[in-house]
């Protein structure tokens, strides 16, 4: 799952940590002082609670909080015991709807979480559908994104039909090794009025909404003047992303 940019969510991300099934978690001895939380036993008060609406809810806790307790060099060679947990997303959401509310970062967090949580209700809905409803799923998306690159574009500069055609041509000879839309239409033996991206499987689709989304941004937020964007999106674009069509 991508990451969230905001500011204000950059703590959460850079302790996130991803298994090798590819599900996100977080270690509650890192969380802590996160949510400002500098004494343990305090927060530990705070996963108390969590855990019991987590048992009132109906899931089990020890997949959500799952034990690390591990043993601590302590004094002359002794060692302790320090209790810690892997948590699950739903985990940490309980957390924080559980944490002091006099604390700014814990509203933040509810904010965070609630959005992750439900991103992968979204994701988990998506892995569902079949190949045809995925495709229908992701051309309404780039329907919305190419909308908005289309109105950020112009704003940047880029005014006239000939101009967009050459912009957009060069978002895709960025993602297919400088294959130009004339290229693409050749090799997928589509005639010129058929649309590319009519003809793509899910995948596809989603690099290519991956592709405009970034262009968007790159105009709206940083101003990119759009032929140094041109240039920026189609030299990393191509070394970064070439691979993904192109196997």
């Amino acid at each position: 799952m991508s990451n969230l940019i905001a500011k204000e969510y950059q703590g959460f991300e850079q302790i996130k940590h991803t298994d090798e099934a590819g599900n996100e978690y977080w270690i509650a001895r890192e969380l802590a002082p996160i949510l400002e939380y500098t004494e343990w036993r305090n927060f530990s008060k705070v996963i108390d609670r969590a855990m019991l609406a987590c048992k009132n809810s109906g899931f089990d806790i020890s997949d959500q909080f799952v034990d690390l307790n591990k043993l601590i060099e302590h004094g002359k060679g002794g060692k302790r015991k320090v209790i810690d947990y892997k948590l699950s997303r739903y985990a940490c959401y309980l957390i924080v709807q559980n944490g002091d509310p006099r604390k700014e970062i814990i509203a933040t967090g509810q904010t965070y979480f609630a959005i992750q949580t439900r991103r992968q209700e979204v994701a988990d809905y998506f892995n569902q559908l079949d190949e045809e409803n995925k495709r229908l799923v992701i051309r309404g998306d780039i329907k919305q994104w190419n909308q908005m690159l289309a109105e950020a574009a112009h704003n940047a500069g880029v005014i006239t039909e000939e101009e967009f055609a050459q912009f957009q041509n060069a978002g895709y000879m960025g993602l297919y090794g400088g294959e130009t839309v004339q290229d693409i239409h050749y090799r997928k033996r589509l005639s010129s009025k058929q649309k590319i991206l009519d003809y793509m499987n899910s995948h596809e689709l989603i690099a290519n909404l991956f592709r405009i989304s970034l262009a968007e941004e790159k105009i709206r937020m940083e101003r990119y003047k759009v032929l140094m964007l041109l240039q920026k999106l189609t030299i990393k674009l191509d070394k970064k992303y070439g691979k993904l069509l192109y196997g």
